[in-house]
């Protein structure tokens, strides 16, 4: 079994991990650190779960150089989220490998952000367009930046920040390290890679099993008029610590929430509408547990790493594989056990088939209390019907009409033939 001892990282950051129980590094960090190392571009395909972050992080950080106050690493993300989540893991790690940070997303005070930069920070995580509106007003300069990883490039993609990652790249050091790491590698990723990569590296990690093994899937059948009442009746089963319920729109969310605090559900709403204060506030008192339900779209499904989330139940089915894992993923976290839920119509079994096609699995399928009851009456009437059938076949078979009239006559004709003689 490898350590990271032997991917040569130094002791103190092997410390620090082991303190954090990190003990071995995963599939990805194995591959990845030393392959960052060498210098080379790189394509890493790797799935949410798979430690990705300190795979880029570690080797990133030993290539910085200490005490030059200048920009020289920069992470490029699709969320607010994620941003923060990667900062946190950064700042850690950081102080003991004396490189200084800053986290730069839409939402904060741009004033506040220009003097925090004004500290130059050595490694620089943010979103794009917030970044880009950064060097366009001079407030940071990245010229010298020879390291930029794009974490979740097909979300970029999907996002559309595609020309706002392009431009960024056109600003930093001519003979960058371009770093690449994304759950899928669809053709604009490619594009993207072939346009601004120098024969890149691929790095591929299966991690369907590092993902799903610790979480319970259960499929729900229910229809749209039902939806709402059968979330409530699994609320009330299941007991969930934390859950977290997905829906495909913002407006979708907000009824949700709404129809739940209504109920008496604790229940709040988190989407990229929201200010990035109310975020702020809604994430905090969920991870305080002052929320037992956070109704989100799935921009919540990226970059969130919450300890103690139960159940995580899909109110409207993701039409992708990559959605579902990265939304399940949210539960079964840190060696803890977790349960996610889908709510499935009568037209929705084909997207359900491609999800179980992405997984390698079936999902087991759950029955309502009400639904139960339902089919074992069915089947209590249809024994009771069989046993009938079996016990009249045992009867004698009734003279038919014609034979009881022909006995009759037949002994009329003997009683005559008598009173004769």
């Amino acid at each position: 079994m490898m350590t990271f001892q032997d991917l040569n990282i130094p002791e103190p950051l092997c410390e620090l991990l082991r303190q954090h129980g990190i003990e071995e590094p995963t599939s990805v960090q194995e591959q990845a650190i030393p392959a960052v190392r060498s210098g080379k571009d790189l394509m890493v395909q790797s799935r949410t779960g798979t430690g990705k972050t300190l795979a880029f992080l570690l080797p990133v950080m030993e290539k910085i150089k200490k005490g030059v106050p200048t920009a020289q690493a920069l992470i490029v993300v699709p969320t607010r989220e994620l941003a923060v989540q990667i900062s946190k893991v950064a700042s850690i790690v950081g102080q003991t490998a004396d490189v200084t940070s800053l986290v730069i997303y839409g939402g904060q005070d741009i004033e506040r952000q220009k003097e925090k930069l004004r500290r130059h920070p050595q490694l620089i995580i943010g979103t794009p367009g917030r970044l880009l509106d950064h060097v366009r007003r001079r407030t940071v300069d990245i010229s010298q930046v020879n390291r930029v990883v794009l974490d979740e490039a097909d979300e970029m993609m999907k996002l559309g920040f595609l020309e706002d990652v392009e431009l960024l790249l056109r600003h930093t050091a001519a003979d960058r390290q371009l770093l690449l790491f994304s759950a899928t590698i669809p053709e604009r990723v490619r594009g993207l890679a072939h346009a601004y990569m120098r024969q890149p590296q691929y790095i591929a990690v299966e991690a369907e099993h590092v993902t799903l093994e610790a979480i319970r899937q259960v499929i729900i059948d229910t229809t749209e008029e039902t939806k709402l009442d059968r979330l409530c009746e699994i609320i009330n089963q299941e007991q969930p610590y934390l859950a977290m319920v997905f829906c495909h729109t913002r407006k979708r969310v907000g009824m949700v929430a709404m129809a739940l605090a209504q109920r008496g559900y604790l229940a709040d709403e988190l989407h990229g509408e929201l200010t990035q204060v109310r975020r702020t506030l809604v994430l905090k008192r969920f991870r305080k547990a002052e929320l037992q339900i956070l109704v989100a779209t799935d921009i919540a499904a990226r970059g969130l790493d919450i300890e103690g989330v139960t159940h995580v139940i899909n109110f409207d089915i993701p039409h992708r594989t990559e959605d579902y894992i990265h939304r399940i993923g949210r539960t079964g976290r840190a060696g803890e056990k977790g349960t996610a839920i889908t709510f499935v119509n009568a037209r929705q079994y084909e997207i359900l088939r491609r999800i179980e096609a992405g997984i390698r699995a079936r999902i087991e399928k759950k029955h309502s209390d009400r639904h139960k009851r339902h089919a074992e009456k069915q089947a209590k009437m249809k024994a009771q019907a069989l046993q009938e059938r079996k016990l009249s076949r045992k009867k004698p078979k009734p003279l038919s009409k014609y034979a009881n009239r022909k006995g009759a006559a037949h002994k009329g004709r003997n009683l005559r033939s008598r009173r004769k003689k």
